[in-house]
């Protein structure tokens, strides 16, 4: 099944082109990614000719200047790849990153929040932290407009609410209701 991914490092990038040519050798389908016929592997490390559709430039630049040391140095790179684990920082499904990154592409993010064909997980990459939300809320009726927007524009969970702020679900839930209906009521200029 195909996966989107959002890379913030070259060094991430790298390790996604190392995890996808094991593939085939985690799954146990060959002893060695040069065994996989069907990669890119071979090409790249210039044990066979390189497609036309295939671009290995990038990849091979991140090795060395000279192609044929640069392909050595990809061989020993794949190879010593076999138990890197690289899924430690997949944030939210679909970034490969830090916290620091997340939050500043938050904004460009947000645009897919309402978006339903995007799992939930990818939906709500970028929105802020409970601990964000609540950081600087002087009285309670601030508090009960940021668990309306917690809920409403962030999708958090009674469940994550109640946990983050000690309320119980029904509580939360009548203020969200109580925010919701304040946002029906037209407001009247004095």
């Amino acid at each position: 099944r195909f996966k989107s991914i959002l890379v913030e490092k070259d060094s991430h990038l790298l390790e996604l082109a190392r995890y996808v040519v094991l593939n085939p050798v985690r799954a146990k389908m060959v002893r060695s990614a040069k065994d996989w016929r069907w990669s890119s592997y071979r090409a790249t490390a210039g044990m066979t000719e390189s497609p036309e559709f295939l671009t290995t430039d990038w990849l091979l630049a991140q090795f060395d200047r000279n192609t044929s040391k640069a392909q050595r140095a990809y061989r020993r790179f794949v190879g010593q790849g076999r138990d890197v684990e690289i899924w430690d920082e997949l944030r939210h499904g679909c970034l490969l990153s830090t916290e620091t990154f997340e939050t500043q592409i938050a904004p460009l993010l947000s645009e897919q929040r309402s978006v339903i064909d995007f799992p939930r997980s990818q939906r709500l990459a970028g929105r802020p932290s409970l601990q964000g939300l609540f950081a600087h809320v002087p009285n309670k009726a601030a508090r009960d407009a940021k668990i309306h927007e917690a809920m409403r524009v962030h999708e958090y969970t009674l469940k994550e609410l109640s946990e983050h702020l000690g309320l119980h679900y029904s509580t939360l839930s009548l203020i969200a209701k109580r925010e919701s209906e304040k946002e029906r009521i037209p407001k009247t200029k004095t």
